[in-house]
Formats: structure tokens, sequence, C-alpha cells
């Protein structure tokens, strides 16, 4: 059911060039649960249907862009096991890749944070403009999750992805334009209306030009095994979530006992303390935003 007195979770707003699709949850800083994966997809699938739209922009409401999956949603699930687990990962996989596959050029707008499913789909766009100070990564391997679906290889390469999906780590703006992540980053105040002018220029080029030249770049990708990789993806991600590891089982009890924020903190609070044991310095923890709620978890 929708929060706020049951407002849409995505918002469409018309432009000139197209329509920008907001995702509306500022209050869980836009987490993603199953309704507004629904809407989106079915926003999506209405820009593509108007002749008119030439361009689509995906934001976010309030502080953030995305700060992933909802795990609050998935707190009282009973554990199905792998098959189970590949069904419902199957269904975000599917959202994500819309994006990648429309035939219309996306735009993913990002400020605050980019986490996990939220920084997946901002990577299934064709251009990502960012705010200074967003934070983007995949923290899921902190708490016995892994990524849904596997886009982070296919732009930045295995070397740069194994060091972020290993560690859990976060980046700023600024390294995610180094390192090729996202295309550009402005100032805050400024975003809106560069995203603006890119859309515009995007727009004027035909359809009938722009959905098979996008089309051309998706099969170098998958000539490249991108596909067959999402799907193994999706079978170890289904295994590692119904793992049923001694960490996982943990944070589930925490998350039912005493709420996901205090998972959350454990979820820190033990990396850091293996950290310390083993006589390294802690220099590289997730920072979340207060009250995020990031992606998956076993």
């Amino acid at each position: 059911m929708a929060e706020a007195g049951d407002a849409p979770r995505v918002l469409v707003g018309r432009e000139p060039w197209g329509v920008r699709l907001r995702l509306n949850r500022p209050d869980k800083l836009n987490a993603l649960d199953g309704a507004l994966v629904r809407e989106l997809v079915a926003a999506l699938d209405a820009a593509e249907a108007d002749p008119d739209v030439r361009v689509v922009v995906l934001q976010g409401e309030g502080r953030a862009f995305c700060s992933g999956y909802d795990l609050s949603e998935e707190a009282g699930w009973e554990d199905g096991g792998p098959v189970a687990w590949r069904d419902a990962l199957a269904v975000d996989v599917a959202a994500t890749l819309r994006f990648l596959d429309s035939p219309l050029p996306v735009i993913a707008q990002v400020h605050g944070y980019a986490l996990a499913g939220g920084l997946e789909l901002a990577m299934a766009c064709d251009l990502v403009i960012a705010a200074e100070g967003t934070k983007l990564g995949e923290p899921e391997i902190r708490y016995g999750s892994a990524p849904v679906t596997l886009l982070m290889p296919y732009l930045i390469g295995q070397k740069r992805t194994r060091e972020l999906l290993l560690t859990g780590d976060l980046i700023d703006a600024v390294e995610a334009e180094r390192i090729g992540l996202i295309n550009r980053v402005v100032p805050a105040d400024d975003l809106a209306a560069e995203v603006d002018r890119l859309a515009d220029r995007l727009a004027r080029t035909p359809r009938e030009v722009m959905a098979p030249t996008k089309r051309m770049l998706n099969r170098a990708m998958d000539a490249a095994g991108f596909r067959l990789a999402v799907e193994a993806g999706l079978d170890l991600g289904a295994i590692i979530n119904a793992a049923g590891t001694p960490e996982q089982r943990e944070w589930d009890a925490i998350v039912k006992r005493d709420g996901l924020k205090a998972a959350l903190a454990w979820r820190d609070r033990r990396y850091d303390e293996r950290l310390a044991d083993s006589g390294r310095a802690a220099t590289a923890r997730v920072e979340p935003a207060p009250g995020a709620e990031e992606h998956r978890t076993g």
C-alpha cells in the first residue's frame, strides 16, 4: 500500500523533451519496494508508448536518488530457499534491465545516495549525472548478500568492480566519474539544469535512429557475455541469500527484534571490530544515510 495517503510511488512530470520519473518515497530515501518497482516499470512503459517522448530522466525525491531495496519489506519473509529467492530477484533484475533495454535514452539524475539496487538502477541508465557530494556503492557483501543485477564490471572493469563489491566501500561522485561509473559531476544547484540541457540535446535525435543505436551498444555488451553473467549472478545470488550463515541469521534476528536501524548499526560495528581485531585501522566503513533502507540481505 502506498504511503502518505496513498501517494503515488512514482511521480511523472512532462518536459518539452519527454518525461521525468521521480521516485517518491523520500521518507525511506526512495527505497525500492515491490509497489514502487511495479509503478516504475509501468511509467516507463507509458513513456515508451507516447510518441512525443524522446528522453526519460530518472531521479529521486528528497535527500537521495535511491538507497536500494527496502529491507524492511523483506524482514517478514519466510525463507523459501534458493528457488524462491531466485524468483524474487528475477523480478528486480527484469525491472532494472527495462531501463537498459528501453528504446528511449534514459538519464539518471543522481544526488545524495545511490546504493546497491539504487546504484544498479542508475547504472542501467544510458547516462548518469551526479551532484557533488553524492555517495555511491554496493555494500551488500557486508551483510551476507550480493549484487542483484551484475552491471558494474561491464562499466568499470574487473579490478575496480572487485574492489568495490568485495569491500562494500562507498565512493564519492568525483571518484565515480574518475573510474567511469558515472558520466559527469556538477554542483548540486546545477544538477537539474545540466540534466535538462543534456536531455534537450538527446531529444534532437529521432527515435528511429536512437533506438537501433542503443540496441547496437547493448548487443556489444551481450557479445561480451553480459546477459549470461546476469543469469549466472541470479543463480549464485539466490544461493548466497539462502545460505543461512550465522551472520545472516543474526542480522535477521536483530531486524525482527530491534528493527532495521539496529541491524545496520550492528553490521557496521561488526565490520569495524573485525578490522581492529586484525590489527588494521578501520579506514573504510560504509556510512549509510540516516534512515537509509539499503539493499538485500539473506
